[in-house]
């Protein structure tokens, strides 16, 4: 089901034009739709009980940097949903909105003092442990403290994602976890810590998988080393596939939660069963973009239609420095009119005031449109906002959220005075 549509011609969110929505916030604005975010998250959570009813036997972390706006994960907090995070920031945002730090995994592998001492202070589920500096650094934090972290590793199967080169990281060549060929002479590491407690197994492959086969082809990895822990007497209590379902910008198809999930906990359940009579090890998820992609979109308004012997350009007042990714990734976002017109198409390149080249949000698209005219950027609910900054002095969109026929202001707009306030002139 969409929750953006047409109603008399004019674009929706839920039952809120959006073309309102313009004339009392102004744009560029983000617009999210709160049922749009539920039932996203639900098609996890439904999926979760029908293949692990009893009630800790999962837990959804909702992958925080796909878009952390309070509200955002005030929602998803009262729906259930634990948090995944990448920084002391994330952790100090899902507290301010009401999240359970119990519930938190820290992933990323750049870990300062600092953040683990923070996150330790609050009880933190776990520790997603990415090198072995990181792993004895993480045993002094806790040493310190008087605490043992909690930790899995993350283990890099060297699983192709298939996906695009910039967010695939399960490959040899990234950054990322632990090697896979290493991992076993890690864990042996970490389990004589003193202030180390071994609790899980985490990969995550990459981001916007339309497939779930190489997700499948991770798990079957993670569980041979599961049993090569075992027969070590290193037991562990959860299980991390990760995150990286991709959703629908153009064309595609991705994979359906259920359909996924069903094939995954089929494969858990016979490994279960035959290795260890069916007894329970928890399993996470962190999933993020198909949660939020696309329950949002960027709402902006067509500055100036330029016509050139090459191109037309539609420029608008939205840019780079708000949605990242066309730049970034060469990423598809669809475009919509806010009013359908019946006058000719003509093909645009969507571009934005920002004084880059780069600066396009969309090339080559039919748009009826004049100049006042109002778009709407599809599928920007996940890395839009998040990767957004201040480029040319240009202060953040704001975000509102659309519930029914209500819609809340949840940021306001960034003026330039806000971009500079933490600035200091030369005595």
């Amino acid at each position: 089901m969409s929750y953006f549509s047409y109603k008399n011609d004019i674009l929706h969110a839920e039952n809120v034009a959006l073309d309102a929505i313009a004339q009392q916030f102004g744009s560029p604005t983000y617009v999210y739709s709160k049922a749009a975010l539920t039932a996203n998250f639900s098609a996890y959570a439904d999926a979760c009980r029908q293949h692990s009813p009893a009630p800790d036997s999962s837990l959804i972390c909702y992958s925080v940097k796909s878009n952390s706006n309070l509200a955002v994960l005030q929602l998803l907090s009262r729906l259930g949903s634990g948090f995944d995070i990448v920084s002391g920031g994330e952790l100090l945002r899902v507290i301010a909105a009401g999240g359970d730090p119990r519930k938190v995994i820290f992933s990323g592998v750049g870990k300062s003092r600092e953040e683990m001492r923070l996150a330790l202070s609050h009880d933190i589920l776990c520790f997603n442990v990415e090198s072995i500096p990181e792993l004895h650094r993480l045993n002094e934090a806790a040493a310190a403290m008087g605490k043992r972290a909690a930790i899995s590793l993350r283990v890099n199967p060297n699983v192709d994602a298939k996906t695009h080169p910039y967010i695939s990281t399960g490959l040899k060549e990234n950054k990322f976890g632990v090697a896979y060929e290493d991992a076993l002479a890690c864990y042996r590491t970490a389990a004589v810590l003193p202030h180390i407690e071994v609790a899980g197994i985490d990969c995550h492959i990459g981001s916007q998988l339309l497939d779930d086969a190489p997700l499948l082809e991770a798990l079957d990895k993670l569980i041979d080393l599961v049993d090569q822990l075992a027969s070590e007497g290193i037991h562990l209590h959860h299980l991390d596939i990760g995150g990286g379902i991709g959703i629908t910008y153009d064309d595609e198809k991705p994979v359906a939660i259920g359909s996924y999930l069903g094939r995954l906990f089929a494969r858990i359940d016979a490994w279960r069963q035959d290795k260890y009579q069916g007894a329970p090890i928890k399993v996470l998820f962190e999933p993020g973009r198909s949660i939020v992609g696309n329950a949002g979109i960027l709402l902006t308004e067509i500055q100036y239609l330029k016509h050139s012997e090459a191109k037309n350009f539609a420029i608008v007042d939205a840019a780079m420095n708000d949605l990242m990714r066309p730049a970034m990734y060469e990423a598809w976002h669809g475009v919509q009119t806010v009013a359908r017109r019946n006058s000719a198409e003509q093909v645009y390149d969507v571009v934005g005031p920002v004084c880059e080249s780069g600066d396009w949000l969309a090339r080559s698209r039919p748009l009826a449109v004049e100049a006042g005219d109002l778009l709407a950027l599809m599928s920007a609910g996940a890395y839009g906002m998040t990767m957004s900054s201040n480029y040319n002095t240009r202060g953040r969109a704001a975000e509102v959220m659309v519930d029914g026929e209500q819609v809340h202001l949840i940021r306001q707009r960034e003026n330039p005075a806000d971009l500079f306030a933490l600035e200091s002139l030369l005595a």
